[in-house]
């Protein structure tokens, strides 16, 4: 079975090789055929702590690594224009 795949942006990497990432999905509502926006936060492991704050990165799923820590960094698509 393939790993599933999401892809956000990092809103906090404070913690030791964790980032979390947030991710849109967008669905249409099934009465007003208004496009809403869901938007869900995941813990990802980051073993180079190598991400910052508003890079776009792509978040593979794995084996469960703490008790809210199920998902690690796969790539690093974009690099954030922010200078920390």
């Amino acid at each position: 079975m393939a790993k599933k795949e999401k892809v956000g942006i990092v809103i906090s990497n404070k913690m030791n090789k964790t980032i979390v990432v947030n991710v849109e999905s967008r669905y249409s509502h099934p009465i007003y055929s208004k496009i809403m926006v869901k938007t869900k936060k995941y813990l990802a492991h980051d073993e180079n702590e190598q991400c910052q704050l508003g890079d776009k990165v792509l978040i593979q799923e794995c084996r469960p690594l703490s008790r809210k820590k199920r998902w690690t960094l796969a790539t690093i698509i974009s690099k954030s224009s922010l200078v920390s």
